[in-house]
């Protein structure tokens, strides 16, 4: 048996454990939560043993196969390192960390220690986005000219959507919007295009005045939620994103690829998949994942997307194998150095070479 400790217990709970209940040899032993209540919740409805507020305590009192980390960005580094220190494989969820130093030492740690490692880059799992890249390795789009994403949501645009001083509103915390989407789709640009050479953006928060969406009592958030950013990949391909959740109104998610012989489009809101060669119509190439299928597991391509991820991962322990595929810690760590130079960029005011 696989025996896996959570640490976190609200993602975890949407995705990490339905996935990892799909799968036979794993052994829920223990979870924690910095709220006791939260973990015993999650506990109960998985039928988890173990139940901790002191993550800590519960790295020490077991000895785990596999770590599943899904926690605010600040905490990422000290558990996976008292993690693979105690002689586990690590899952952690994205960004990686809170700069590349970190990251650099979660990697060097991991592969000291011979563990597997990697990060909750889960749409490298969901079947479209695999679809895309094997289309243009495939050349299917010719040379790689443009690729556009826009991604606009009023999820934020609410001040009082959230509690006074939630992480996922706080830098300090390693919230954020460039933390939180542009993980994602820095991984997807490298996934499909390879590494990039320079970039060139601006991270900003539009609506810092927030009101706690109990009492209504004013503070201030200090994460961004709106950015964009220009990225000149190493192959010659231009990339433009626009990432904002500051306004009151959705202008939904979509993902434009231009080469030399044709375009690929996705929009996020219907999961369609359009591919179209230099003088034709736009073909629909969509694929669906079956694991949403399955019972028990949630809906939207962020929770599916894990079930395969599970597999790979806990396939990759069984055999002791390394992963076939799957966003590892050195692309958490090539992620990390984007995020930091587009950070860079927007202080300065210019292009950061990579």
């Amino acid at each position: 048996m696989i025996r896996v400790g959570i640490i976190g217990a609200s993602f975890a709970r949407e995705a990490y454990l339905p996935a990892l209940r799909t799968i036979d040899d794993t052994e829920l032993v223990a979870i924690a939560s910095a709220r006791l209540s939260s973990a015993q919740s999650a506990a109960d409805q998985f039928g988890i043993p173990h139940v901790y507020d002191d993550w800590g305590r519960m790295i020490g009192e077991h000895a785990f196969d596999l770590v599943c980390i899904a926690t605010p960005t600040v905490f990422h580094a000290p558990m996976t390192l008292a993690a693979l220190n105690a002689g586990a494989h690590v899952l952690c969820e994205k960004p990686m960390a809170m700069n590349r130093d970190e990251s650099a030492e979660m990697l060097e740690r991991a592969e000291a220690q011979n563990r597997l490692h990697i990060i909750g880059h889960e749409l490298r799992f969901n079947p479209n986005r695999r679809k895309i890249k094997s289309l243009i390795d495939g050349g299917a789009i010719g040379d790689l000219r443009y690729l556009n994403i826009h991604n606009v949501s009023s999820t934020w645009g609410n001040r009082a959507w959230r509690r006074a001083g939630d992480w996922l509103l706080r830098e300090e915390m390693g919230g954020g919007r460039l933390g939180a989407s542009g993980s994602h789709i820095i991984d997807l640009l490298r996934f499909w295009l390879g590494d990039i050479g320079a970039v060139s953006g601006k991270v900003t928060t539009m609506a810092p005045e927030r009101f706690d969406k109990d009492s209504g009592a004013r503070w201030i958030a200090t994460a961004d939620d709106h950015f964009s950013f220009m990225a000149e990949m190493r192959n010659g391909a231009l990339c433009s994103v626009t990432v904002s959740f500051a306004g009151r109104y959705g202008g939904g998610n979509q993902t434009e690829i231009f080469g030399s012989e044709g375009a690929i489009m996705l929009a996020d809101s219907d999961e369609k998949l359009l591919v179209a060669r230099t003088g034709e119509d736009f073909q629909d190439m969509s694929l669906r994942d079956l694991n949403a299928d399955r019972p028990g597991i949630g809906t939207g391509i962020w929770n599916v997307s894990f079930v395969a991820l599970m597999e790979e991962l806990t396939a990759a322990i069984r055999d002791k194998r390394q992963l076939a595929w799957g966003a590892t810690f050195e692309d958490g760590y090539q992620c990390q150095i984007a995020l930091d130079a587009l950070r860079q960029s927007s202080r300065e005011r210019r292009w950061v070479a990579l």
